[in-house]
């Protein structure tokens, strides 16, 4: 090609046709890969730091897989709580169930003798006077004088008639024990008066009320027995000497009440050991600060030893257990009120608590029930599981949210089958047994329920990092793609309209190029 001589306008517009070659195909290039910067030659800047984006944003959409699969687990994780929940909730309307059957047993107990003057307001009893009589001469009556007097006979009346040979007129008193009786010719009212014409059984019950005797007074061969009570000693005297000595009374009647043979309680102590997990007992009977006088103090003093109090009529005081630990037998009973000789407690055994076999054939039932939702409890947790990561079974959850490592999340599982929570299967005879029992269930169940919710809480703000953090990963790869794309990408409506006016100059060029070849060609037509 050396041997060809191109003449100067010939070579120029060869020259910028081939520039506007070199352009145009540069042009179309663009136009078809969509880029302006294919290589580093063509901008080794943009080039190589759209390749770093483009690098960092695939390295983190390659991370975004292992995220997702994070937000996965934890929402396995949480699915499980949220059954296990139901499970617990169920397991607790079981237990609540065995509270509201039959306790199942006749519960254990202690009672006293009969304790002389004890009551639910004083417990200390002991030493009250206790009721006495005291009878008088024989009485005769005016139907026939050598005749006794019976029931019968009248206050006041004729002379051969059944009444008193001396009789009681109107507005005459009878005291009794400081209270004053008084007779009416008729229309008697209250406890406090009573008409000539009344009977003697009449008087006697009238002065029993005064005296408040337990004994009613009789009549018997003619003599008046009348009894003391036990809140005073007799003392029976009238203004009427004559009728008080028609009815064998003489000048009055006294007489002063027995002394009680029990000893009292005051002073004296009851130590009772630990009843059904109980807090032992310890009392001291009497009136001082501290001390126990009344069926009420002593119930608060038995109330933490599962243990309650109740008294008779003879004001014996039964102890027993209460309803929460009706399996328990009463612990070991001490102190001097029950070593002391004839003090209430002295000589008085525990009385052991008894089973009833329907009652307990009921709670075995529904202890049955209570340990199949037990071992749901333990397949549920193991099948909280996604991609062989299991929160619910002590596994832990790592994850990475940066290329380079550096920016990562360790969530720890836990266990949360029946012994994670605090749970266990129950045993017939031994659990549910009484409400003691059923309560001490209750309360591991409320605690596992505490714990399954303050888990969930943990797994939930866990879960809103995960997703957090996977939602800027997805944006940050959306903005290292579009700058990486601003760096190499070519803007196609320029690119098009560069190359419909490199085309409209190629086209020039040519026929620059032709004109340039003219006088050649001149010189051509010559030479032919």
């Amino acid at each position: 090609m050396s041997g060809i001589t191109l003449t100067s306008a010939v070579r120029q517009n060869l020259l910028s046709l081939q520039s506007t070659a070199s352009l145009l195909s540069e042009t179309q290039n663009r136009l078809s890969t969509g880029n302006k910067v294919n290589s580093a030659l063509d901008n080794p800047t943009n080039f190589f730091t759209a390749s770093s984006l483009n690098s960092r944003s695939s390295d983190i959409n390659n991370l975004l897989d292992g995220i997702g699969n994070g937000v996965q687990i934890l929402q396995a994780a949480n699915t499980g709580i949220t059954s296990i929940q139901k499970l617990v909730d169920s397991a607790k309307s079981i237990a609540n169930q065995a509270l509201q059957t039959t306790v199942g047993y006749t519960k254990s107990s202690i009672t006293t003798a009969a304790n002389t003057g004890a009551t639910a307001s004083n417990l200390l009893g002991g030493n009250a006077p206790v009721d006495a009589t005291f009878t008088g001469a024989v009485a005769n009556n005016n139907l026939n004088a050598p005749a006794a007097i019976t029931g019968a006979t009248t206050l006041s009346g004729a002379a051969n008639s059944d009444s008193l040979t001396t009789s009681f007129a109107a507005n005459d008193t009878l005291t009794v024990n400081g209270q004053t009786l008084t007779f009416k010719a008729s229309g008697a009212s209250g406890a406090n008066e009573i008409n000539i014409g009344d009977t003697v059984t009449n008087l006697l019950g009238k002065i029993d009320g005064l005296t408040g005797a337990s004994t009613a007074g009789t009549v018997v061969g003619g003599k008046l027995t009348i009894h003391t009570g036990t809140t005073s000693d007799l003392s029976i005297t009238s203004s009427n000497a004559g009728a008080l000595s028609a009815l064998g009374l003489g000048t009055g009647a006294t007489q002063a009440r027995a002394a009680g043979t029990t000893p009292a309680l005051s002073g004296k102590t009851l130590t009772i050991a630990a009843t059904g997990g109980g807090t032992a007992t310890s009392i001291t009977f009497g009136t001082a600060a501290n001390q126990v006088s009344t069926l009420d103090g002593l119930n608060t003093a038995l109330a933490a030893n599962n243990l309650q109090a109740s008294i008779d009529t003879t004001g014996a005081i039964s102890i027993t257990t209460t309803n929460d630990a009706a399996s328990a037998n009463i612990g070991t009973v001490g102190g001097t009120s029950s070593t002391t000789a004839n003090v209430a407690f002295n000589g008085k055994s525990v009385v052991n608590a008894v089973k009833d076999p329907t009652s307990q054939a009921t709670r075995a039932s529904l202890i049955a029930q209570y340990n199949q939702v037990i071992d749901q409890i333990t397949t549920t947790a193991a099948d909280s599981s996604f991609n062989g990561v299991n929160l619910l079974n002590n596994d832990t959850l790592k994850l990475t949210f940066n290329e380079t490592g550096t920016s990562k999340l360790s969530i720890s599982g836990v266990s949360f089958g029946p012994g994670g929570l605090g749970l266990s299967k129950l045993t017939a005879g031994t659990d549910f047994t009484d409400n003691a029992a059923a309560n001490k269930t209750l309360a591991s169940l409320t605690t596992a329920s505490t714990t399954l919710r303050s888990q969930a809480s943990s797994f939930g703000s866990n879960l809103s990092v995960v997703q957090i953090r996977q939602d800027f990963s997805k944006s940050l790869i959306n903005v290292l793609q579009t700058g990486a794309s601003n760096l190499t990408l070519a803007d196609t409506n320029e690119e098009a309209a560069n190359s419909q006016a490199l085309s409209t100059r190629q086209s020039i060029a040519v026929s620059a190029l032709s004109l340039a070849n003219t006088a050649q060609q001149g010189v051509l037509q010559l030479l032919r």
